[in-house]
């Protein structure tokens, strides 16, 4: 480290990542563990790990581009998380994280889960971002390790196949409701009303930049 890296990469430095990012970091993990009593203190414990690897490798941390560093070590951080608990294959580790289980993804409706649970890891931990993270542009290019117009490719063949995702789920949630034996007056699984999750992993409410 030269002095003039020292001095920028100080313990000012440090805190001011600290004050604008933990809190983020924090929710990063807080979204992507399984629900329960202990997931508020393994996101505790995975946020202080990644900050401590900020501070190791504070030369790294690009300028202007902080939290988009975090989340990309937060998705490393997360998947050696779950590998601990996990028997895994070394065959099947990933090369790249993918920090979503859906299995137990935090969202409200259970036919988003569904249709999340049809993509790939990386189309999941792509829309999440977006949708969770409010990444977007050159932010969710940083994360993703790609240029700017990789990741803007990427999030719209994500979101297309989201869609086509969406439409199966609909289609098997009919097949099954016409199987049933329900009231006349019950609402028909399937609709068009689709739940702020979904509108947000879309892009019809996504908050990227």
């Amino acid at each position: 480290m030269t002095p003039d890296e020292a001095t920028e990469h100080d313990d000012a430095w440090f805190d001011t990542l600290f004050a604008a990012h933990a809190g983020a970091v924090h929710r990063y993990f807080l979204r992507r563990l399984p629900g329960g009593d202990g997931s508020r203190d393994d996101a505790e414990d995975l946020a202080a790990e990644v900050l401590a690897t900020a501070w190791r490798r504070r030369v790294d941390v690009p300028h202007g581009a902080e939290l988009p560093w975090l989340y990309r070590t937060a998705g490393y951080v997360l998947a050696n998380h779950r590998r601990k608990h996990r028997a895994l294959p070394v065959a099947v580790v990933p090369d790249e994280p993918d920090d979503v289980d859906p299995a137990a993804l935090a969202v409200v409706d259970d036919r988003v889960r569904e249709a999340l649970a049809r993509l790939s890891a990386r189309d999941r931990r792509i829309l999440l971002l977006v949708a969770w993270d409010g990444l977007g542009g050159e932010d969710l290019a940083e994360v993703l390790g790609v240029s700017r117009g990789g990741a803007d490719a990427a999030l719209s063949r994500a979101r297309v196949r989201l869609r086509d995702a969406w439409a199966a789920t609909d289609e098997a949630a009919t097949d099954e409701a016409a199987t049933d034996e329900a009231p006349p007056d019950r609402p028909a699984a399937g609709g068009d009303g689709v739940g702020r999750d979904a509108q947000e992993l879309d892009g019809t409410q996504g908050r990227g930049r």
